[in-house]
Parts: C-alpha cells; sequence; structure tokens
C-alpha cells in the first residue's frame, strides 16, 4: 500500500487536508486522535503519566487534563523528553494496527504533527506537507483555538520551521486563500500524483520516464530532491549504504534533463537483485531488461559493465537509480565525470553544447542518451587526467 506522511505547522490547516484526503478515500491514520486515546482513563499510558507528572495532570472527572500537562512539560525538554517515552511507542503501536488492518490497495495517510522533529520523513513513499504564512496561522489560533497572541507564537516557535518541512516535503500545498482552493489542490495532488504512485507502488512498476529530450534550466531544488531520495533508500537498504547524486542534475549550474541520477553501490549484481524487492517496496521498482554502462559488450566485457536499473513509482519525479558494483569501472566513472564537470567550466560548457545540438537533432530521451555516448568515451581520458593532476580519488 503507499504510505503518505502528511504535516504542517499548528494553524497551517493540516487537519483541513486529512479531511479531503479522506473524502477522497484515503485511510487518515491521526497521531493526534491515537494520542488521546493512548490515555484514556483506564488505560496504561494515562497511569504511567500519572506516575511520572503527579496527579495535577488529571482533570476532576479523571481525564489527563491537557492544558496542566502541557504546562509542566512545555520548555521543559528533560520532561518532553519523558512524556513522549510514554506515548510515542504506545501511538507507534497503534498507527501500525490500523494500517495492518487496511486493504492493500489503500492510500494510508499518517497524519503526524510533528513529522520533521522526529525524523519520519524517510519512512514513507511521499510527504505532504501544508504550509501557511506566519500571520495567516496566529491569527487562525487566535481566531479558532481561543489562544492569545503570545501563546500562538509560542507554539509556533516550539515546531520545525517551513524551511525544515520544505526540505522533506514531496508536496507543498500551500494554505493562505480560501478552504475551496485548498480542497481543489487536494484533489489535482490525489488524482495526478497519490493514485497513480499507488498503482504503481502495489504493480511493482516505474512511473514512466519522459519521453521528449527537453532541456530544463538547472534547478536549486534537484540537491533536496536527491537528498530525500537518498533518505528513503538508506532507510530501505541500510543506512551505512553508499547513495551518490550522479549525472547532470548533479552539476551545479548545468541544464540537464529533469531525471535525477542516483548511484547505489552494491557489493555484486547477486546483491543487487536481492535488494530489487526492497527497493520496489519503497517506491523505487527496478526496469525491465538488461543494462549495461555502454552499448551491450561482448560476453568477455560484460560482468564488468552489467548495471541494475530502477525507476520511480512516482509520477512527479522521475529517476533513473544505477545500482552498480562498489569500485567497478562504470562506479567509478559516473563519479570521476560529475566532479570533473563541476571543476573545470571549459568540459561543462563543451557538455551544454552537445546536449543542447542533440536535443536539437534527436528529439527522443531515448536517441539523445545513446547519441552522447561516444562524447563520453572522448572526454574519458582528459577526465583521468584532471583526476591524477589533482588527487582525486585518492
Amino acid at each position: 500500500m503507499l504510505m503518505v506522511g502528511l504535516t504542517g505547522g499548528i494553524g497551517a490547516g493540516k487537519s483541513a487536508v486529512a479531511a479531503r484526503l479522506a473524502a477522497n478515500g484515503a485511510v487518515i491514520v491521526d497521531s493526534d486522535r491515537i494520542a488521546r486515546e493512548v490515555v484514556r482513563p483506564g488505560t496504561d499510558g494515562l497511569r504511567e503519566i500519572v506516575a511520572t507528572f503527579g496527579a495535577g495532570v488529571l482533570a476532576p472527572d479523571g481525564t489527563l487534563d491537557r492544558p496542566a500537562l502541557a504546562a509542566v512539560v512545555f520548555g521543559d525538554d528533560s520532561a518532553r523528553r519523558a512524556l513522549e517515552a510514554i506515548t510515542h511507542p504506545r501511538v507507534r503501536a497503534r498507527s501500525a494496527e490500523l494500517v495492518a488492518a487496511a486493504s492493500p490497495d489503500a492510500i494510508v495517510v499518517n497524519d503526524v504533527p510533528l513529522l520533521v522533529e522526529v525524523g519520519l520523513a524517510p519512512t514513507y513513499h511521499l510527504v505532504v506537507v501544508v504550509e501557511a504564512g506566519r500571520a495567516v496561522r496566529l491569527r487562525r489560533l487566535v481566531e479558532h483555538r481561543g489562544m492569545t497572541e503570545a501563546q500562538a507564537y509560542a507554539r509556533i516557535a516550539a515546531q520545525a520551521g517551513d524551511a525544515q518541512r520544505r526540505a522533506v516535503a514531496d508536496v507543498l500545498l500551500r494554505n493562505d486563500g480560501s478552504l475551496g482552493q485548498l480542497e481543489a489542490a487536494v484533489d489535482a495532488t490525489w488524482r495526478d500524483r497519490l493514485l497513480p504512485c499507488e498503482r504503481n507502488v502495489r504493480d511493482r512498476r516505474p512511473a514512466p520516464r519522459p519521453a521528449a529530450a527537453v532541456l530544463a534550466d538547472p534547478d536549486p531544488g534537484w540537491p533536496e530532491q536527491f537528498a530525500r531520495l537518498a533518505a528513503r533508500i538508506r532507510y530501505a537498504v541500510g543506512a551505512d549504504r553508499r547513495v551518490e547524486h550522479i549525472g547532470s542534475t548533479a552539476v551545479p549550474g548545468l541544464p540537464a534533463r529533469d531525471v535525477l541520477d542516483v548511484q547505489l553501490g552494491v557489493a555484486s549484481l547477486d546483491e543487487a537483485d536481492a535488494l530489487a524487492e526492497t527497493l520496489a517496496a519503497a517506491g523505487l521498482p527496478p526496469r525491465p531488461r538488461r543494462w549495461f554502462d555502454a552499448p551491450e559488450p561482448s560476453a568477455p566485457e560484460a560482468a564488468a559493465a552489467a548495471t541494475r536499473l530502477h525507476g520511480n513509482a512516482d509520477p512527479a519525479r522521475p529517476v533513473n537509480l544505477h545500482l552498480r558494483v562498489l569500485n567497478s569501472p562504470g562506479w567509478r566513472y559516473a563519479l570521476l565525470l560529475r566532479d570533473y564537470l563541476r571543476a573545470d567550466p571549459e568540459a561543462r560548457a563543451g557538455y551544454l553544447a552537445l546536449k543542447r545540438n542533440l536535443v536539437a537533432a534527436t528529439g527522443s530521451a531515448e536517441s539523445y542518451a545513446a547519441a552522447k555516448e561516444p562524447w563520453f568515451d572522448e572526454v574519458h581520458p582528459r577526465a583521468e587526467r584532471w583526476a591524477a593532476a589533482t588527487g582525486w580519488g585518492r
């Protein structure tokens, strides 16, 4: 099933987004609601809270007095950590139960206010962030939740900032306008992003890559998009894996096709094959057919040039994930060419001129990629001389 993380700062409108996603058919796992559930009267969670913080956190009817508890833990990191040690494991366990009960083709949306703060972003196929300007959020908290302006400001300041949330956002929904505008954006995200991504994850099928060869202007967001992808890959296959941003989108200032090239180092192609299902379940299914780092070589050279190629189930973020054997010629050259182009303006300009000419001449992405191969062979000796002169790779 497709696992989506939903977050946003207090007052941004996350609950409205969750409600609209539910109306479209999503299964909502609401961390706030579960957090209340696990500390209801009679639960072990409430008993442990009282034992830790005292009876003063109980209301006269025996329920948890949330304002009283908030007054105890707000601004006290030690008290906050003690509370989280009580509630977080219980919330995770109950969330897992709800996910397990969902149908295999469900789109499960995990509504997690502190998704960024607790580092959960890599555990989801996609993360949706709801954002609104601070003045808008302050007004909503004062008008709709009865906070004073000082209280509202303090609550906003205690959470992750907008930049931290944007860094994990695959989908960013702005909510400074009307509810109708927000719901229209949610509906478009559901239709164009979540539904096709769910089908692709379930069918273990990468989304189609752009068929046309089109160069995009350099996007300052490419490194951040790679960082999100790399975090998901490492979460799936191991935190110690070498995951590298390669290709033209890894070279600052270089126009490129809007496809992220990523390299995952493996010990062998057998290991790459063993990781195929794990990566597919994480939203990065393998692409069919045999793949080589050059036009298909003759038998004696095939083992050294063979690679495995995966794509992305998310239709909005084309990816080529290359699984190459660590220290193989193809693995090394991908890193060498990236760093050489980063360092040498003349090589970068020559490559860009070639790319522009080929785009004009070929039109299709497949023809464009094949037509570049002779240039890679031609530039390789120059890159090696640069590596020797600079000590690259030592």
